[in-house]
Order: structure tokens, then sequence, then C-alpha cells
């Protein structure tokens, strides 16, 4: 086997293994001041699964989604962090987004200034995708409509006077539209009302199923994964995985919490 056949071979086998985490040590702060988060991980994620990490307060499950994205306000000394094959451990942020990863933040930030609409722009043109302001407009509006709100919410300064529910939605607004291999969602269901994170629920499974879209869902809350199919659950405690399961661990969770899991 060679040239363009072994060349495929190579990309399905990359494309299986979209996600590569490999013995990462993660550290929060500078110097003697800094803290071990995340120690000795390893989490190999493959191209369209649905890959949950839960666990107790404080036990490094946004550190770790973070880190993956390339947050600057944590270093990994130790292990490395491949995407599609190619090793991201140091790219930054940007780096990572015109790869196709794609992060929702716990507690969105307020850019006053920028709308929406001009960061989907952005982040767009970045990836070589220099579509027409009305283009863009139009896919905004769909995705709006799906979301129960209309394009003027895309128009607004991103998160300025937002509700906690109105910047969740404006955090899957611009996934749905910008369509990432993988999306780390951190708590996107915090904020939201029953049928709120329903319906979040099911366009995120629309959206994994129509473009193959990878999910590492950091939750407490079991409701945003309703509409999901739920391939991995990993435990994480004090920096390490400590069980993994399926579906039937989310729901012995779900029914019993952590206890005897622990």
């Amino acid at each position: 086997m060679q040239g363009p056949e072994l060349e495929n071979v190579i990309m399905d086998v990359i494309m299986d293994k979209m996600l590569s985490v490999k013995n990462i040590t993660i550290l929060a702060g500078e110097g003697e001041k800094s803290k071990k988060i995340i120690d000795d991980l390893s989490l190999e994620i493959a191209q369209g699964e649905t890959v949950v990490i839960l666990g107790p307060n404080g036990a490094g499950k946004s550190t770790l989604g973070a880190a993956m994205m390339g947050d600057p306000k944590f270093k990994i000394p130790e292990g490395e962090i491949r995407f599609l094959g190619e090793n991201i451990t140091n790219m930054k942020v940007d780096e990572r987004a015109k790869l196709g990863m794609m992060m929702t933040m716990q507690n969105p930030v307020e850019v006053p200034g920028i709308s929406t609409t001009n960061v989907i722009r952005a982040a767009l043109n970045a990836r070589g995708e220099n579509l027409s302001l009305d283009k863009i407009r139009e896919q905004i509006s769909i995705v709006c409509k799906k979301l129960k709100t209309n394009i003027f919410f895309a128009e607004r300064e991103i998160n300025y006077k937002f509700s906690g529910g109105e910047k969740k939605k404006n955090e899957v607004l611009q996934a749905l539209v910008l369509k990432p291999k993988l999306l780390i969602l951190d708590e996107i269901d915090s904020g939201l009302d029953i049928d709120a994170a329903d319906l979040i629920s099911e366009l995120l499974r629309e959206l994994q199923e129509e473009n193959k879209t990878t999910l590492l869902i950091v939750t407490h809350n079991m409701r945003i994964l309703r509409s999901l199919k739920v391939d991995r659950v990993c435990i994480l405690k004090s920096g390490q995985i400590v069980k993994t399961g399926t579906r039937e661990l989310l729901e012995s969770i779900e029914k019993n919490g952590f206890e005897g899991i622990l």
C-alpha cells in the first residue's frame, strides 16, 4: 500500500482519534505559587463521540477543558495534546480554533462594542470562509429561529446586559453557526430553565448528526444530555480520571450521586 491509498488510511486513523490527550499535567498560577490541577491524565476521543466529564467541585473539570482549548492561565509542563494528529500542546487559542476546536464558557464574558455577528464573521474569515455579511446573517437567522429568538439577538453587544440564560444561548448560537469539529461545553446548562435545556440538548444532537461534531461535555446537570447519545462517561477526582463507563454510570450518578463511586 502506498501513495494516495496509504494517505487515505492514515487520515482515517487520524480522524478516528480526533483528540488524544497523553499523560498531561496541568498547572495553574506562576512560579512557586503554581498549583497542580490535573495529574498524569490520558484521554482519547473519536470523531462524532459524546464524552461527558463529571466529578465533584474542584476536581479539575473546567481546567481540563480550558487547557485543551489553550487558555494561557494554565500550563502543561508534561504530556501532550493532539488534535487530528497534530500536536497542539503549545498552540494558542486562535490557532486551535482555526483547526476546528471551540469551547463554550461556564461564565461567558461581556464584550461591549462587539456584536455576536461580528465575532462569527471574524471566526469564519479566520478559517478561510469569506462569506458576505448577508450570507452570514442568513445563517444566523436560521439558527436564531431554532433557538426561538430573532436575529437582533446576534446584533447586540456580546453578553452585555444579558441574563444568564441569554449568555448560554449566545454561546450555543455561535457553535451552531460555526459548526466546529470539536465542541467543548463547560456547564452549558447553568442558567437555563428546563425547556431551554431540552431545546439545546436537541440542537446539539442535530449538530452532531449533521456535521459529525465531537462533543466533550463538562456538566453537573444531566438534563443537557437528554437527547444525546452518550458514548463515554469519565469521573474526575483530584485531577485524575478515576472511573469510566457508559450511560448506565450516568444514570447511577443521577440516582445516587457520587457515593460509592469515589
